[in-house]
């Protein structure tokens, strides 16, 4: 056995997504099993990194998130009903490593003196779990491991989290049917031209930046391919040559390879001083920081370069013991032999003429047999002397066959020839790969370079197309978005028929409880204004005219209806199981949106839910988180003026001739009501059903009031010590004094005024009423003493 190939060691592209990761994940847990590690690597990228955790729950979340094709865990850990863990391969541990040992083997692979050097030094769980996936990759691979790039822990206080709910939700990888491809966001940014390119930005998308110094280095990277559209164009060209260096360097390193890496790797190194020569000609004139230090630590590979541009035919051979792969004057040893096996004919026929000269026979002739091999033959017929150097093989009965020795030494070499080309060339083959394979660690940093390169230029190349600008940052939990759009439907749409929203969250205003109908584009609000958040931290640019923001340490999304029958989780399980991550884990400095809580259950158990979350997220002891609370409960507006921080608005409509019209525009104040029965009109509900539902929906409102009440009541009693609203619900009901400002309005006829009859009656009111009038100060008055 030479290989095992697993699902999670798959090494040959013909099996790999070449723009996503292939990981193979490793999980271990303490004798308590109250601590955990995961380790994720893709053999194929040498790339690997992992985290500790102390809850089941988050590290099945990142499991989830990251979806190993095969996982190597201990037998007795209890698993999810989850769909990695039924998608994925599991291999299980035969013996973990102790931890003295684990270090001494992850020191020896990666080559440092202590676990220090790796971030390890205090975490004995999650060192453990990297030396059991390295002692199962070399019991699978039987080769060594010291190929895999030096091992990093994730550093989750410099990335925004992301967790697999809302990955889902917001539909980055995958639409909420589980298609990937159009409707994703992965879709719309994907503007890379080099597998590595790919990766990395589906890296980005699982954990963007939290960390401003890097997230502005980014922007300003692609800001510089933004501003020149030829550079970027030519950029572009030059990299969609360049093949997976990544993983080409790869499978060299574990002696996975064909002939057509090596033709791959040499036309990929002879890009690099073309792009080194485009970007260093345009900076000369527009200098960059981050773009002068690529360059600077730019590695050409040239002598490589040189070396398989002397040594490999334009089309090699399907496998290396075909022979055929090397170019003449490689090698001397190799050329002799070409030459041999190549013109053995004229050889042959060369040696006759000699022959011929030389003994003066000139009816000499040359022929071949399996028995005899080569020889001469000389007919009876011919009265000639036979040279004495001539040995007769044969008698026959109109000639004679004879050998000499100069014939018997060309014929070995003939026989011979081909095979030991063919050993040469493996051999040659082997002494390359061995030369290539220890530059890996050159060959795999300029790959990071192109995949960082790549990736800058695809967000410009994005940002162009679709008219995004460069957001700013704040230092304050601040987010104002000026004309922000989803940049998924904006897509499907076209920009033109896309309408823009803004939306502004600041401290001491920074829960907006939205309301609207459905099909008005709540929803669409809420992940715009999530995933504007996420293109920013990912140093791109976003969707909108003007985006402000102050960083997001973790993203929450519940958004939709799903359930998971296969745990007995109900639809409205599912959400509160979600809703209670999100209150557990969200911080100050997170961003939750939230569609539909307590949709799932009766109306006042819903009313009481959403009430009781709403409070709770505006009452943190931490601080309240930036929030997006859409709802249909709209007795929960009555809450806006009792709870300081909350604000509320929707999404206009607009009825004409009984028919209702969505303008999709965000507005501040609430909805006056939900206008479900005009959607399912709209819908194609039969008109019967209709009509009975509107005689209900007004029985139904006039016990509407008592929940309205009950909802005004328990704000007196749980929120004591706050302002009641501007205007109680109760005296909604209590007949309205009218002002005679309305009156004067009523009376007059428009369409019979004069523009200067209108100004003067302008006028006249602004005189009359415009400051604080005596009416206007009496009315005040009666209400103060009404209200007492």
């Amino acid at each position: 056995v030479t290989q095992v190939i697993t699902p999670g060691t798959v090494l040959d592209e013909q099996n790999l997504i070449a723009t996503s990761h292939n990981f193979l994940g490793c999980i271990v847990a303490d004798k308590d099993a109250s601590d955990y590690a995961f380790v994720w690597a893709d053999l194929s990228t040498s790339q690997w990194t992992g985290c500790t955790y102390s809850k089941a729950e988050d590290l099945w979340a990142w499991v989830t998130k990251m979806a190993p094709r095969e996982i190597l865990l201990p037998k007795d850990l209890p698993l999810p009903a989850s769909d990695v863990c039924r998608k994925a391969h599991l291999a299980y541990h035969k013996k973990l490593p102790p931890v003295p040992k684990a270090a001494s083997l992850l020191c020896q692979v990666q080559k440092v003196q202590s676990l220090e050097a790796l971030g390890l030094d205090k975490k004995p769980l999650l060192a453990q779990a990297c030396a059991a996936l390295l002692l199962y990759v070399e019991e699978t691979q039987k080769v060594a491991t010291d190929q895999f790039k030096p091992f990093q822990p994730i550093n989750l206080s410099k990335r925004m989290l992301i967790d697999d709910v809302t990955e889902r939700n917001l539909e980055i990888f995958v639409r909420l049917n589980g298609q990937k491809g159009p409707g994703t966001l992965r879709q719309i940014l994907e503007q890379t031209k080099t597998p590595m390119g790919g990766r990395l930005l589906e890296e980005m998308l699982h954990h963007p930046w939290r960390d401003q110094e890097i997230i502005l280095r980014i922007q300003s990277a692609v800001d510089f391919f933004f501003q020149d559209d030829a550079l970027r164009l030519a950029l572009r060209q030059i990299l969609d040559q360049i093949y997976d260096l990544e993983r080409l360097t790869q499978r060299i390193a574990l002696n996975r390879f064909q002939p057509k890496d090596f033709l791959a790797l040499k036309n990929s190194l002879l890009l690099l001083p073309e792009i080194k020569t485009l970007l260093s000609d345009k900076l000369a004139t527009n200098p960059n920081p981050v773009l002068d230090e690529l360059l600077s630590n730019w590695d050409v590979l040239d002598n490589y370069a040189e070396i398989l541009s002397q040594a490999l035919v334009a089309d090699p051979p399907p496998t290396i013991t075909d022979g055929g792969l090397f170019l003449p004057g490689y090698n001397q040893e190799l050329d002799e032999l070409l030459d041999m096996v190549d013109h053995a004919e004229q050889k042959l026929q060369n040696l006759l003429e000699q022959e011929k000269t030389t003994t003066g026979i000139a009816k000499l002739k040359m022929g071949y047999n399996r028995v005899f091999g080569y020889y001469y033959e000389i007919s009876k017929a011919c009265e000639v002397k036979v040279p004495e150097h001539f040995v007769r093989r044969q008698t026959l009965a109109n000639a004679e066959r004879f050998t000499t020795q100069s014939l018997k030494d060309l014929e070995e070499k003939l026989l011979t020839a081909s095979d030991q080309r063919k050993n040469l060339e493996y051999h040659l083959f082997l002494e390359l790969r061995s030369i290539l394979a220890s530059a890996s660690s050159r060959f795999l940093a300029m790959s990071d370079v192109l995949a960082n390169l790549d990736y800058w230029q695809a967000l410009a190349e994005v940002a162009r197309l679709n008219n995004w600008v460069k957001p700013t940052f704040s230092p304050k939990d601040d987010l104002e978005i000026v004309n922000g759009r989803h940049p998924v439907v904006e897509a499907m749409l076209g920009a033109t028929n896309f309408v823009p929203n803004s939306l502004s969250l600041k401290l001491g205003r920074n829960f907006c409880l939205l309301t609207g109908p459905n099909m008005a584009g709540k929803s669409t609000v809420l992940r715009q204004t999530a995933l504007i958040c996420l293109l920013a931290q990912m140093g791109s640019f976003v969707p909108a005219t003007k985006a402000h923001l102050g960083l997001v340490d973790r993203l929450f999304s519940r958004v939709g209806a799903s359930d998971n029958l296969a745990q007995g989780q109900s639809t409205f399980m599912v959400e509160m199981m979600e809703t209670a991550k999100i209150l557990r884990q969200a911080t100050k400095k997170s961003l939750i949106i939230l569609d539909e809580i307590g949709r799932g259950t009766s109306t006042y158990d819903g009313v009481a839910l959403a009430w009781a979350i709403v409070e709770y997220l505006l009452k943190r002891s931490g601080g309240s988180p930036r929030t997006i609370f859409a709802t249909h409960y709209h007795e929960l507006t009555a809450l806006e003026g009792r709870l300081a921080e909350l604000f509320t608005m929707n999404i206009a409509i607009s009825e004409v001739n009984n028919t209702m019209v969505f303008l999709h525009k965000l507005i501040p104040g609430p909805a006056d009501r939900s206008y479900g029965v005009e959607v399912a009109r709209l819908s194609g509900i039969p008109t019967p059903v209709i009509q009975r539902a509107k005689e209900l929906l007004q029985n139904l409102e006039a016990g509407r009031r008592g929940m309205e009440t009950a909802v005004q009541e328990a704000a007196q009693m749980l929120l004591p010590g706050l302002d009641s609203p501007k205007k109680p619900l109760e005296e909604k009901e209590q007949p309205q004094e009218i002002h005679p400002l309305v009156q004067a309005i009523a009376q007059i006829e428009p369409d019979n005024l004069s523009p200067l009859e209108a100004l003067n009656i302008l006028i006249d009111w602004k005189r009359r009423w415009g400051q604080d009038s005596q009416d206007l100060k009496a009315m005040k008055s009666r209400k103060q003493k009404s209200s007492s």
